[in-house]
């Protein structure tokens, strides 16, 4: 099966590579004073979390023998949440780390019962919050990682760029001190070794240099344990993602067959049902006049009968619409033959599977390509568009092509971003590829689900 992917197509801004290596810049680049920052700041930020979560905490349990305790607790878990948010901001702002807040705390509320259970609902809530339990925990893990970040970024600094401008302050020893240089080696009988003359100096200094250039990295590889730290217990959860995702999901489904509900009831109305009731008119007519006129009255049938089969075509389109039959009993490869057949552009359709997916996927995919079809045809210009149609691993592969004006995009309004929201609902995906002039090339992926 042939697959065209289209011309590659390079923006017009590409950015342009740094004249100066990514080694050489990084001792001087904002990242890297942002980064050393937080890991200053850092540990003063974890003694305070360590010191209000293990003193509490400690607090609320010793408290559990009287009723007081289980308030503490809560209290001591809202606290850790606002605690967690600060951290998030200030990685926000010191790492470019942009994590999302978790869901806040909405206690359960009882069958029967308005509002959402008063205090007490609210404090069993945070106490069966998982959430809230990882802010109590990053508050304590915290600490431990803090002082060996503090510590590192400190020392690697501070040696790295005392060294390296060594030259430039070494004059200061001779002159206040009565050491000739910096000292390295010394012991009790007198002996010592000092960094005085131009070689040693000079070597101090590559010395430094080269430590400030590898100190960044060692800033960076730490903060990583940060940024994992942050997104790992201040964040939302894998699963809570994956609900509201779904939710999300949830909502464009529901649009989407709201949405094909009124586009039938309007075809309903503005299509058949209009002939339908047009028909029954001229009949009622034919009806008083097949007596007196029968000529008139034949030809009053005639043209009902025409009629008729314009309503019949078009609930037969609006059927196919829904659901066509030849893709529920033969599958998507003549489903499509068929749909290429009454395009208004001459189109090639390739499909190669070696079974069907499941039904629901069939049908998306049906539409899909239905869909980028009727957009080649109106607006397009092409002469010339294919379908190829393929399995890769677990997903199904659909392509569309066409030789037209190109310009095609994803941006909200656009037919395509409603249709990228519907094959989003399902864990699908819809890439385009359309440069201004052409050709344009619409990639979607789709889940098997056989």
């Amino acid at each position: 099966m042939a697959i065209d992917y289209g011309t590659p197509h390079a923006p017009a801004t590409a950015s342009r590579p740094h004249r100066v290596p990514a080694a050489l810049r990084a001792p001087v680049e904002g990242r890297t004073w942002r980064e050393f920052l937080y890991l200053l700041t850092g540990l003063p930020v974890a003694v305070v979390m360590f010191s209000y979560a293990v003193t509490l905490t400690t607090l609320g349990v010793g408290l559990l023998i009287t009723f007081l305790g289980v308030p503490v607790l809560a209290g001591t878990l809202a606290g850790a949440r606002g605690l967690g948010a600060f951290e998030r901001l200030r990685a926000r702002g010191l790492l470019r780390l942009d994590v999302a807040s978790p869901a806040p705390v909405r206690p359960r509320r009882r069958p029967g019962t308005k509002g959402g259970g008063g205090l007490m609902g609210w404090v069993a809530a945070l106490l069966k919050d998982g959430t809230s339990w990882r802010h109590l925990l990053y508050g304590v893990l915290y600490l431990p990682w803090a002082i060996f970040g503090f510590t590192l970024a400190v020392v690697a600094a501070s040696l790295s760029w005392t060294l390296f401008l060594y030259p430039a302050w070494q004059w200061t020893l001779p002159a206040y001190t009565d050491q000739p240089g910096l000292q390295v080696f010394g012991d009790d009988s007198g002996r010592a070794l000092y960094l005085d003359n131009p070689f040693e100096i000079g070597v101090t200094s590559a010395v430094g240099l080269a430590l400030v250039l590898v100190t960044p990295w060692l800033i960076r590889g730490a903060t990583q344990v940060d940024r994992l730290l942050v997104t790992g217990l201040l964040g939302p959860s894998r699963l809570t993602t994956r609900v509201w995702e779904l939710e999300e999901d949830r909502g464009v489904v529901v649009d989407t067959a709201a949405a094909d509900l009124r586009r039938i009831e309007r075809e309903l109305h503005d299509g058949a049902q209009a002939r339908l009731s047009a028909l029954a008119v001229d009949l009622g007519l034919a009806k008083e006049k097949l007596l007196q006129d029968p000529e008139a009255a034949a030809k009053m049938v005639d043209e009902a009968h025409g009629e008729v089969k314009l309503a019949l075509k078009e609930l037969r389109d609006l059927a196919r619409g829904i659901h066509p039959a030849i893709l529920t009993d033969r599958g998507l490869g003549p489903a499509l033959s068929a749909l290429a057949a009454r395009c208004t552009v001459p189109v090639r359709a390739e499909v190669d599977l070696p079974a069907r997916p499941a039904p629901a996927i069939e049908g998306i995919a049906y539409f899909t390509v239905s869909e980028l079809l009727r957009n080649i045809s109106k607006h397009s210009g092409a002469r010339a568009a294919r379908v190829d149609v393929w399995r890769s691993a677990d997903r199904l592969m659909l392509q569309v092509w066409d030789d037209g004006a190109g310009g095609a995009s994803t941006v909200s309004g656009s037919g395509l971003a409603g249709l990228a929201e519907r094959l989003d609902a399902v864990d699908g995906l819809l890439l385009v590829d359309s440069p201004a002039g052409g050709p344009t090339t619409v990639t979607a992926e789709l889940p098997w689900r056989g």
